[in-house]
């Protein structure tokens, strides 16, 4: 019997996925043992052992299973030949398949996604699973981190079936790439519950200065064999919707900070987070108002 995982859309309906895998990583986690032979498989050299591989035309036969085992409908995408699977597994989406709220004053997710999203309160921290972050930890800047304290935390989880290219949530002035090293946990819910993930595994974040929502900060966060968080552009001026970077193969993150008083984030996120739920979301979709 797998492990159910809880989501909810944004109609309202829910489901329960059974996921074998995470009742693995939930042993493996969970017990001296797992954790002692999880030690040299989250190293980045191992992700970027894989990704080699992975960029090769002989990766071109785990393709197809891939697709049927994790039930991929291909429709929505671009219809071509695919050289390698980080070829395919970074397949761009047909244009018409994601469209993006323009409305300047709605904040837009980044990515396609599961959200969960919390109240930093005066103490400018969360919790995700049974891990408590800061956000001077999550950062590694304690004083980029006030700007935050009693604003919000938006954390998208992409799947490995998820279109793993992301975007700008909102025009505004972008900062450099700030990147933070670190290891490569897996980010599903099993080792969430006792690692700080996030805090651990490698990252990078920009800071966006918008005029309707005040300073947006946008991070990646890199996981077991996606040691690959490809960025575009430093610094400049940004549009909301434009392709930001892309996530080579593997589930990863996407957590947004904002400040406080600046964004009116959908309430039933809070709600849904509260009671043990994600929520799914799409690239482009309305998140918050100003």
């Amino acid at each position: 019997m797998g492990v159910k995982m809880k989501y909810i859309d944004r109609k309202g309906k829910l489901y329960e996925n059974e996921e074998t895998q995470d009742k693995i990583l939930r042993k493996l986690y969970a017990s001296l043992w797992g954790r002692l032979l999880l030690k040299p498989l989250i190293r980045p050299g191992f992700s970027e052992l894989a990704g080699k591989f992975l960029d090769t035309g002989a990766s071109r036969c785990i393709i197809k299973p891939f697709i049927q085992k994790n039930n991929i409908d291909m429709s929505p995408y671009e219809l071509r030949e695919y050289h390698s699977f980080n070829d395919f597994f970074t397949r761009e989406i047909k244009p018409e398949e994601r469209m993006i709220d323009y409305d300047e004053t709605h904040l837009v997710s980044p990515a396609d996604g599961k959200i969960s999203a919390y109240h930093l309160g005066n103490t400018n921290r969360f919790f995700v699973k049974n891990t408590c972050y800061t956000i001077s930890s999550l950062l590694q800047n304690q004083k980029l981190a006030k700007r935050y304290k009693n604003g919000a935390a938006i954390i998208i989880r992409l799947s490995v079936d998820d279109y793993h290219r992301y975007c700008y949530p909102s025009d505004g002035l972008k900062s450099s790439n700030y990147y933070i090293p670190g290891v490569l946990h897996t980010v599903q819910p099993a080792a969430c519950e006792t690692v700080p993930v996030y805090k651990e595994n490698q990252r990078e974040y920009t800071l966006i200065k918008t005029r309707c929502f005040g300073t947006l900060l946008q991070m990646e966060v890199g996981a077991l064999l996606v040691g690959r968080i490809k960025n575009y552009q430093q610094e400049g001026f940004v549009k909301k919707g434009h392709e930001k970077g892309k996530f080579e193969y593997g589930g990863s993150t996407i957590i947004l900070l904002v400040e406080p008083d600046k964004v009116k984030i959908a309430p039933e996120f809070f709600e849904n987070t509260e009671n043990g739920y994600e929520t799914f979301i799409k690239m482009g979709e309305c998140i918050g108002k100003i």
